[in-house]
């Protein structure tokens, strides 16, 4: 079986690694950055506020009052890694949600149904640096750019095969897509979390908010979980790793909050 490739997929990935290099902020990880940060931004705004039209916005004054003064100083300690974010925090009337996302250029999303777990601000802080951190890591787009990576590696595939049977193809293309969904995108999500989590402390502890709050407010979450799948069929680590790597990371974190 012979598949044919050319090197010029290869050395138009190096000249786009070289011109989309982007240096995680806290971290110092180097990642890929292949979409114009401003299209993103632009993109993320229009879905926020379509989302704001279709979704009931809280009137709860504690929950608001809340988000805004943990949102609006966990920002501030973030400004000097993302100067340029127009910050944005929303409370969504959704009790049933137990969740909250950021998206590109600053909007924040918390739906009511974090405040089963997030009892205190500290336990807040925990959940908005999280967010505020995947922002100022450029998460977003590291992401568009391994989803576009992938996609382009599936369509050299299927041009390389050509000349192949359309049985032995399918196969090839249904290894490479368990292949890199299994060893590269989920992988990089997971790591994208526990990254979110270092830097989100390091955030939390800086605006003065206790860091230590982060380990028994991810235990909550955890056991709110029933039927997870195993973690390496997971976009999100598992509630032991994620507990393991917050304790390592507490000493410096911690120190921090008492030194701020």
């Amino acid at each position: 079986m012979k598949i044919k490739f050319t090197f010029i997929p290869f050395l138009v990935a190096l000249l786009l690694w070289v011109t989309g290099c982007h240096t995680v902020p806290q971290t110092g990880r180097s990642a890929l950055h292949l979409v114009p940060s401003d299209q993103l931004v632009s993109m993320a705004s229009t879905q926020f506020n379509q989302l704001k039209l279709e979704t009931p916005i809280s009137r709860d004054p504690t929950y608001n009052a809340m988000v805004r003064r943990v949102g609006e100083r966990i920002a501030y300690v973030a400004a000097p890694d993302m100067p340029n974010a127009q910050w944005e925090f929303v409370v969504f009337d959704d009790d049933d949600q137990v969740n909250a996302f950021a998206m590109p250029g600053g909007k924040v999303a918390v739906y009511t149904g974090i405040f089963k777990v997030a009892k205190t601000e500290d336990d807040l802080a925990v959940v908005i640096g999280h967010e505020v951190a995947h922002v100022a890591a450029g998460h977003g787009n590291e992401r568009v750019t391994q989803q576009l990576l992938a996609a382009g590696g599936a369509l050299a595939l299927q041009f390389g095969t050509n000349d192949l049977d359309s049985q032995t193809r399918q196969m090839l293309m249904a290894a490479y897509g368990a292949g890199s969904t299994l060893g590269f995108l989920l992988p990089y999500s997971r790591y994208h979390e526990s990254e979110a989590d270092e830097i989100g402390l390091i955030y939390a502890a800086k605006a003065g908010y206790d860091p230590r709050a982060a380990i028994g407010f991810w235990q909550r979450m955890e056991a709110l979980k029933s039927g997870s799948p195993p973690e390496f069929l997971s976009t999100h680590p598992s509630g032991a790793t994620r507990v393991k790597k917050l304790n390592a990371l507490m000493p410096e974190a911690y120190n921090i909050y008492k030194n701020r």
